[in-house]
């Protein structure tokens, strides 16, 4: 179980900090004993689907439900604040909760919805009566439901067991070289599963987790000046904002990085910002954990990869031509989801294949050194005048622009070519300055055809920009050529 070391940490160091926020401090004593109380809150109910829904800001309340849920043998899902009812509604629908806690703001936000609600404020006063011993689960319980939407904003959900988790935690151990030692400061919502599986991983090794309600550069900042931060948990955006604001940081540090690949510009500047950082970046899916990493010493030597395959993951590209040697990226390991929930009584559709191995769909390429190259997704290939073509790659280029604050490419019909190359671009800079930009490393036929010059970008509820909808814009000619 993925809770299964908290008593281990009690033994050797009751007092040893597990939690740090910015009102309370929680040694691992305690929250052995809340997370206890909490599980054996949920598991005195009678309820069908044994699911709780979690509808919080960051907070200390937010992991504990989490993890109790784990340690009761239920499944944990959580919100997103952010969602509007409708989003939030079609994400219930799929995941069928027995009941959601949340705050009374969010309940009133909601209000349309009909909901076995439970109030936050009131969770510690209702565990405070039940035991505070260890729970024994069968092995290998479901106990997390996550959602994923891809480009199209339509979403997926998706089931996974303790087991997969517990696996990931060894390359946490193998290929991050992380362990008790580490204080981890987790800026980003813990809805997201990469800063939720940074905190749960961090318990599960022993180190000291810290717990940011909300990220802004200058509140990282203080947590890493008033706190012994050794370990930072990022995306490629919360960099940028470093970056904007810029904001040095003297001390050592130790970034592990999800999310966008980096741009080299990025990279250049990131050690302007930082001044003594060892950078980890792994390539990876919600349905997959993680496939490669990409050390500090590799991203200086291979920064044009995604590193090699971490612990336990075996790869295999799968050709289309035998000729080539791009092919669809398949993974086979311990880490990944049971499946993708269908139907009305939440049954379980494996990703995998007869042999184990399961695919996002994303092509690429492995090298003779083991050094695995993505060079895009399949459902995003333009097919130009006969020719395979990958927007990721135009994409990269066009962010080396200093003017360009974000780009997509896309393919549109076009009754002669097949599909146009089409450039939607978000910053202050000319068509004329970006084909010159992009013929300076591009061959002549991957320069985009038409270009679009946008004020904002459209995005899915989990962040990403929405391809789909940007596509429908293009189709319905609200986005007009220049």
């Amino acid at each position: 179980m993925i809770t299964e070391t908290y008593q281990v940490f009690v033994n050797e160091d009751p007092e040893k900090i597990a939690v740090t926020t910015s009102t309370e401090k929680i040694s691992y004593s305690q929250w052995h004993t809340w997370t206890n109380q909490t599980a054996h809150w949920l598991k005195s109910m009678q309820n069908e689907y044994k699911t709780v829904g979690i509808l919080l800001p960051n907070s200390r309340h937010f992991l504990q439900v989490f993890l109790g849920a784990a340690k009761a043998g239920w499944v944990a899902v959580p919100y997103d604040v952010r969602w509007t009812t409708d989003e939030l509604m079609k994400r219930i629908q799929l995941s069928k909760p027995d009941l959601i806690v949340t705050t009374d703001a969010l309940k009133s936000k909601h209000h349309q919805l009909s909901q076995n609600w439970f109030d936050v404020v009131d969770l510690d006063l209702a565990i405070r009566s039940f035991p505070t011993e260890n729970i024994v689960l069968e092995k290998n319980k479901p106990f997390y439901i996550g959602f994923t939407s891809g480009t199209t904003g339509t979403p997926k959900a998706f089931i996974r067991s303790q087991k997969s988790w517990v696996a990931s935690f060894q390359c946490n151990r193998c290929d991050f070289y992380l362990d008790n030692t580490k204080h981890v400061l987790i800026p980003g919502s813990l809805f997201h599963s990469h800063f939720l599986y940074g905190a749960v991983s961090t318990l599960y090794l022993g180190g000291s987790v810290y717990i940011m309600e909300q990220f802004t550069p200058q509140f990282t900042m203080q947590f890493l000046n008033q706190h012994p931060i050794s370990v930072l948990y990022v995306v490629p955006t919360m960099i940028e904002a470093f970056f904007k604001s810029q904001m040095a940081i003297k001390q050592s540090i130790q970034l592990i990085s999800s999310g966008a690949k980096w741009s080299p510009q990025s990279k250049k500047q990131i050690h302007e910002v930082f001044y003594d950082v060892q950078m980890y970046e792994f390539y990876g899916a919600s349905e997959t954990s993680f496939i490669t990493v990409l050390s500090n010493e590799d991203a200086l030597n291979r920064p044009e990869t995604v590193g090699k395959a971490c612990t336990g993951v075996e790869i295999q590209i799968r050709h289309q031509k035998e000729e080539t040697q791009i092919g669809k990226i398949y993974v086979r390991s311990e880490l990944l989801i049971d499946g993708y929930i269908t139907g009305m009584n939440r049954e379980v559709e494996t990703i995998c294949d007869a042999e184990g191995f399961a695919t996002v769909n994303d092509m690429g390429y492995i090298d003779e050194e083991g050094y695995v190259t993505v060079i895009g997704r399949e459902h995003n290939m333009i097919l130009y005048g006969g020719i395979n073509i990958f927007p990721e790659e135009i994409e990269q280029v066009l962010k080396t622009h200093e003017f360009v604050e974000e780009a997509v490419v896309m393919g549109v019909a076009d009754a002669y070519w097949g599909q146009m190359i089409v450039a939607i671009i978000k910053g202050n800079v000319s068509r004329l300055e970006l084909k010159k930009h992009c013929r300076k490393v591009l061959a002549s036929y991957k320069i985009p055809r038409k270009w679009l010059f946008v004020e904002q970008m459209p995005y899915t509820t989990s962040g990403k920009i929405a391809r789909g909808e940007l596509l429908k814009q293009i189709e319905c000619e609200e986005l007009t050529y220049v």
